[in-house]
Formats: structure tokens, C-alpha cells, sequence
């Protein structure tokens, strides 16, 4: 695939996601990727590596740290109590952005279909971004980030995984 002028690029390596708009990077954001590396088989928990783009957006006009399961928002607010209360819960925060493969045989269809692993973008308990990988397959980031990135991009935005 040609590269677009207008891209996220995410560094498992680095664990950091730039935006590129126009060329050039616009912003950059710290991550956490998947603690078992990169992968993209069913139940692997590991995060897909290639072309994707975004293929939902969900959460537009939540609060900061809003909660959600299933892609729906709970009606719970983030806290440290709450995180007490739910120990062995998979945070999703704030927002989300779904993203679907691109290359077929890759990270779309069968057993490496990113969407039907329900890959995604989304904010996190802020405290467990710390430069390393730590997610069950999906690219967490900071709240305040993952706002500020849901309102710069586009429904079929492109994401390079490296």
C-alpha cells in the first residue's frame, strides 16, 4: 500500500503513536500495546501489525473516563474506587476507535480479522501508560489523548501497525 499523506503510525517497538497530517507528524501520543507482542490470530492476545483504518467511532460526546462494555458506555465514571470494586475488568475509557484490517490474509477475514478481534483505540486508566506494553491485544492510550485523537481523525482514517 502506498502511504497516505494523512496516517496514524503506531511503533509496537517504541510504544508511540504519531498522527501524520499532510506529510509531516502533527502530534504524538505514548501508548500501550499488547503484553504478548504483535500477532494477529484469534485469541492471541496479541496486537495485529499492518494496514488498518478506522471503521468506527464510538463515544463522541462521552465524559473523560466514561466507561464502556460491549462498545456501549455503562454509565460509570473511572475511578480508583470503582477499579477496586472491578479488579479483573479490561478498562475501556473515554472513547473508542474500532479499527478493521486491510489486508486479507493478513489482519482481515478468517482467523486474523482485527475487526472480529475487536481491535481498537481507546483510553485506559491513565496511570497504567508507562511506556510498555501491557494491553490484551488492543493500543491503549491516556484519556486526555484519546479525546484529543477521536476529534482529529475520520471514520476509514488509515493506521500503519509496526
Amino acid at each position: 500500500m502506498t502511504i497516505p499523506e494523512s496516517y496514524l503510525y503506531i511503533s509496537i517497538k517504541n510504544q508511540q503513536m504519531s498522527l501524520f497530517k499532510g506529510g509531516k507528524v502533527e502530534e504524538e501520543y505514548s501508548i500501550s500495546t499488547a503484553k504478548n507482542g504483535a500477532g494477529e490470530k484469534m485469541g492471541s492476545e496479541c496486537t495485529p501489525t499492518g494496514w488498518h483504518k478506522i471503521r468506527a467511532k464510538i463515544g463522541d460526546k462521552q465524559a473523560l473516563n466514561a466507561v464502556f462494555i460491549g462498545r456501549r458506555p455503562t454509565g460509570e465514571i473511572y475511578t480508583a474506587s470503582l477499579s477496586r470494586e472491578y479488579p479483573d475488568r479490561d478498562w475501556i475509557l473515554s472513547r473508542i476507535l474500532w479499527l478493521g484490517g486491510l489486508e486479507p490474509g493478513k489482519n482481515r477475514y478468517g482467523s486474523v480479522d482485527s475487526t472480529w478481534r475487536y481491535i481498537y483505540i481507546h483510553g485506559c486508566p491513565d496511570e497504567i501508560i508507562q511506556g510498555k506494553p501491557e494491553s490484551h491485544g488492543c493500543i491503549r492510550m491516556k484519556n486526555v489523548d484519546i479525546i484529543d485523537l477521536f476529534n482529529k481523525v475520520n471514520v476509514g482514517f488509515k493506521v500503519l501497525i509496526e
